[in-house]
């Protein structure tokens, strides 16, 4: 690289961070100035305007120049004050604007270099004004500034440089409606986003609450059913059975402390703490085991049948078969008055499927099983399984059946 060219590099390179600052700088006083009150804005803005005009009556001019009347200072400072209301009232201060300096010409007073307030009242028409309000306005120009040429010079310089600045201010003005729509538009696809993900994520919070209640639901229901039962057997045990009064009295103890576990967990997670109890798993379905061998230990007969080749699940998916499996147990203690309950895990390739069957009376109404049935169909439908529960063979008990769809990676064999 050429001597000349590194050294202009290496300059650059150093006034980058000053022409990056000073941007932010003129960055935040933009935004300052946009969120500032309007009426204050504008007033500035007169001011400054005023202030331009102003110059022709306080500078000295050339000789052989006659100096500005007291009307024609009165005109121009006309010509600035109806500014303060430009976005209010657009098109009417563009006219309240130029009268004056229609008046001032005709009077030949001391003119400007720039009609600075029409171009302003020009490009606030633009920018804020509906297409019919800019229809007339233009049409207005294309009368206005003709005679207004006219009247003075009349030479095509004057036209070209008039029409310029006049199509200037409208297309500046244009342009800055244009930007305001599309930030405006930005915004409310913002807001829009901002109500979706809030709708979703109350959606979200409603859904976890609900399979909270399932959960709890489930827990409270066995360990109760189970503790009713041996505490209601406790009695009768404790004078002809006493190992089996003991028996039964742990088992009330187990119940409870496994229940009190899993409300913990559960009350953990509503509170988002980092206790102890969030950190306990979720049941999965090698947890049937004990499950099963819980209910038979303390109620009818259980039994658990394994069928075909395991394969991984997904935590949710466990955690609902495991569940639906529980509330079937409980209903069997609570309302079947069976002697026997086989449960029976089914491994088919494409779907788990899980049956629960009992040998007791088998349904009634008004037995208590709606709420249980409510659940079964809610946790299957949220894998896209299916379940269907009624009579067990032959008319006898009642039996619940459960299928889960496996996902391709689930039909993988758990190593």
């Amino acid at each position: 690289m050429p001597p000349l060219a590194t050294a202009v590099r290496a300059r650059l390179d150093k006034s980058m961070p000053v022409l990056r600052e000073w941007q932010g700088r003129a960055g935040k006083l933009v935004r300052r100035v946009a969120s500032a009150n309007p009426y204050i804005v504008d007033t500035a803005i007169t001011a400054l305007v005023w202030l331009a005009l102003s110059v022709q009556f306080i500078v000295p001019r050339p000789e052989g120049l006659p100096y500005g009347s007291t009307t024609s200072y009165f005109l121009t400072c006309l010509c600035a004050l109806p500014l303060v209301w430009r976005r209010r009232f657009p098109l009417m201060v563009l006219i309240a604007t130029n009268i004056p300096m229609a008046i001032n010409q005709m009077i030949d007073g001391v003119g400007q270099p720039l009609p600075y307030a029409g171009l302003i009242a020009a490009y606030t028409v633009a920018a804020v004004s509906p297409l019919r309000q800019r229809m007339v306005m233009n049409g207005l120009a294309m009368v206005v500034i003709p005679l207004a040429v006219a009247a003075n010079s009349n030479g095509a310089r004057e036209y070209l440089f008039t029409f310029f600045t006049y199509f200037g201010a409208y297309a500046l003005g244009r342009l800055q409606n244009n930007r305001q729509e599309r930030a405006l538009a930005v915004e409310a696809r913002a807001e829009q986003i901002e109500l979706t993900r809030k709708a979703e994520a109350d959606r979200a919070v409603v859904a976890e609450r609900a399979r909270i209640a399932r959960d709890m639901h489930d827990v409270l229901s066995h360990a109760v059913s189970i503790m009713i039962v041996q505490a209601e057997a406790g009695p009768v045990a404790v004078r002809r059975d006493p190992e089996r009064a003991e028996r039964a009295f742990d088992a009330i103890a187990a119940s409870g402390r496994d229940a009190m576990t899993q409300l913990r967990r559960m009350l953990g997670v509503l509170k988002e703490e980092e206790g102890d109890a969030v950190r306990v798993p979720q049941p999965t379905i090698g947890d049937l085991d004990a499950l099963v061998a819980g209910v038979s230990a303390t109620g009818p007969r259980a039994e658990l049948t394994v069928t075909g080749t395991p394969v991984a699940l997904d935590a949710d998916v466990q955690v609902s078969l495991y569940r639906i499996v529980q509330e079937a147990l409980t209903n069997v203690v609570k309302h079947a008055r069976a002697s026997g309950v086989a449960v029976r895990l089914d491994w088919r390739g494409d779907v788990v499927a899980v049956t629960v069957v009992d040998d007791g009376v088998g349904p009634t109404v008004g037995d208590g099983r709606g709420h249980g049935m409510i659940s079964f169909r809610e946790r299957v439908a949220a894998h896209r399984g299916r379940v269907d529960f009624g009579p067990g063979p032959g008319g006898r008990g009642f039996q619940v059946n459960a299928e889960f769809p496996l996902a391709r990676e689930e039909r993988v064999v758990a190593g």
